[in-house]
């Protein structure tokens, strides 16, 4: 998955485990860039008594390098508050919530933002008010118009905030794709392990009608640049930046008797990070993700040998064998795999893929999103991003459309391998790899109720409307 539950002690800490994180110039303000973090995976609509939340305890951050050194320039940290209006009750409320100040809603969270740069540290915003999550026609009605909408707010100096739930935008083949590599389109060429061959069939969304929390910030590119400026052209370095998040928790917690609270002391700690998609699931072997999930992205070129070898590329040939022959053979020369490198690690340089395309942020190893800002959203968006002729797309930044899974599988599988050796052919096979979707389908999905404006992540399915056993369901209109 892009990052939920990716390392063993991260797994144990929901509210800390950033699961996805998106950056895109703005299709419908394309003078912004939208950062979204989201965090708290894998949320089953169907949440009470006790509805899901952001961490009070939680340090939130989405970091922003504008200069090339994996240093964070400019930081926006998040920091949220609960407050319980009624402690008698075991109701998270007490009649339908119309509004983010009905006083039927008793449970409440609101947060500061506060944004450091080369000026200092100075809170943007205070006193913020997430919505409630989406519990039903009665508890929640006209929920995105009277309280998603309403929960979307200013921020001082420029730009605009939203935190809460949302529904979850990212897709994959969960089940099959830790059952020992099973790409279920191409199951029938699978190694059975002595077993009856699979059946080849279509991608089962494993994250299909469950939430997240997202933090989403929609910014003036003039906020983001390191001289104030809004470049136009894309090979201007300062069009080009570095994007992460982070979770950070407090180095001491003394648990206390009373009413179950807790004291947390000391300097915050980072406990979770996300770049690029899919990292620390696929890249990143399991001694060492929870000391990656420690570490500063300037610090990456400790990992630079699972991105040049990675495990996967050399899996893949066993798993599927004669599928992927001229991967078997790239992987047997041991060469490494500049081209993840350039992907993953420092952007693409002007002119590999197109003249008119650049994403590198200069030659220091680090697992950030880059995005060239002065590349316009794209009037035919596809979700293979780059891969299919989109430069708006992943790994250009992401959008919270874009089929990282498939890209980033077909990258590993060798597709993108010829960007660094023009005389590398990759296997047929690497460039047909899908893992939800038909190849055949070039257009943006309907099925994560997308919106076509911040913060884009669709309204969050409700317990009510999603049955328990998973089966397709649609989302009530209230």
């Amino acid at each position: 998955m892009s990052s939920h539950r990716e390392a063993p002690e991260i797994a144990q800490d929901p509210v800390a485990d950033s699961t996805d994180l998106y950056a895109f110039v703005s299709p419908d303000a394309p003078s912004t860039v939208t950062l979204i973090a989201n965090y708290v995976p894998l949320q089953g609509p169907a949440g009470g008594p006790n509805f899901y939340q952001f961490g009070d305890d939680v340090l939130y951050e989405i970091l922003i390098d504008n200069n090339g050194d994996a240093v964070a320039d400019i930081t926006y940290q998040f920091r949220f508050s609960t407050v319980v209006e009624n402690l008698n009750t075991f109701l998270y409320n007490t009649g339908p919530i119309t509004s983010l100040t009905d006083a039927h809603w008793n449970r409440r969270q609101s947060y500061t933002v506060t944004r450091t740069d080369s000026s200092g540290s100075y809170v943007v915003g205070s006193g913020l008010s997430c919505p409630p999550c989406n519990i039903g026609p009665l508890s929640t009605p006209n929920y995105e118009a009277a309280l998603a909408a309403a929960a979307i707010h200013p921020l001082s100096g420029g730009g605009s905030v939203f935190a809460g739930q949302r529904a979850e935008g990212f897709y994959v083949d969960l089940g099959a794709i830790f059952d020992l590599g099973n790409l279920r389109p191409f199951a029938a060429d699978h190694a059975p392990f002595g077993m009856s061959p699979l059946a080849s069939g279509p991608g089962i969304n494993a994250t299909k009608n469950v939430n997240v929390h997202s933090i989403a910030l929609q910014l003036p590119i003039s906020l983001l640049t390191r001289d104030g400026s809004t470049p136009s052209s894309v090979s201007d370095p300062r069009a080009t930046i570095g994007v992460w998040t982070t979770a950070s928790r407090q180095q001491v917690q003394v648990r206390g008797q009373d009413l179950g609270q807790s004291i947390d002391s000391g300097p915050f700690v980072q406990v979770s990070r996300l770049g690029n998609p899919l990292i620390n699931e696929v890249v990143i072997p399991m001694g060492l993700k929870d000391f990656w999930n420690a570490q500063q992205p300037a610090t990456d070129n400790l990992f630079q040998a699972n991105y040049t070898n990675p495990e996967l590329a050399g899996l893949l040939p066993g798993l599927y064998p004669g599928v992927f022959p001229n991967l078997a053979g790239l992987v047997a020369s041991n060469a490494p795999r500049n081209d993840l490198v350039a992907i993953l690690l420092t952007g693409i340089p002007a002119g590999v893929v197109a003249a008119n395309y650049q994403t590198t942020t200069g030659s220091v190893l680090a697992d950030m999103l880059r995005l060239n800002m002065a590349i316009a959203p794209s009037s035919s968006p596809n979700i293979f991003g780059v891969l299919g002729g989109d430069f708006a797309g992943f790994p250009n930044g992401r959008r919270v459309f874009d089929d990282v899974v498939t890209i980033e599988l077909r990258a590993i599988a060798g597709a993108t391998y010829p960007l660094v050796v023009p005389g590398y052919t990759p296997d047929g096979a690497a460039g047909a790899i899908y893992d939800i979707i038909n190849t055949n389908d070039q257009t943006v999905l309907g099925t994560e109720n997308y919106l076509p404006r911040f913060p884009y992540l669709g309204q969050p399915y409700s317990g009510y409307d999603v049955p328990a056993d998973n089966t397709p369901s649609t989302v009530s209109s209230y």
